[in-house]
């Protein structure tokens, strides 16, 4: 697997199971061209504290069971902001008013938003 398919895998595997937990407005963007910190941001939105951290677990579980360890993992307790860094993929999960008071799309806009058929289809 290259590099960039590792990451696209898992990105495509975190965006599945934030669907799962029934994650709100799904954005990915691909940052390789203008950062070295990730090749994909992934960015998504709960509801409230138990769903952004039942959203955080399941792509915990997801990414470990397909051999992906989490780097780092910050915000997990007050869930306004959880950061999970896989190294190639970053994935911030949001409520909503901090996902609108940070607008990371805003900050990230030199990257490229992609769609999950971009990702698979590679």
């Amino acid at each position: 697997m290259t590099y960039s398919s590792k990451s696209r895998e898992m990105a495509s595997l975190a965006y599945h199971a934030l669907e799962e937990k029934k994650a709100d407005n799904i954005t990915m963007i691909d940052i390789e061209q203008v950062s070295t910190l990730a090749d994909y941001f992934i960015i998504a939105s709960g509801k409230n504290r138990n769903q952004i951290q039942a959203m955080a677990d399941e792509v915990d579980e997801v990414l470990g069971r397909a051999g992906y360890e989490v780097r780092h993992k910050e915000g997990y307790q007050t869930a306004n902001w959880i950061l999970l860094d896989y190294g190639d993929l970053v994935i911030h999960i949001f409520d909503t008013q901090n996902r609108l008071f940070y607008d990371l799309e805003r900050i990230w806009r030199d990257g490229k938003a992609v769609t999950i058929q971009e990702i698979e289809e590679g």
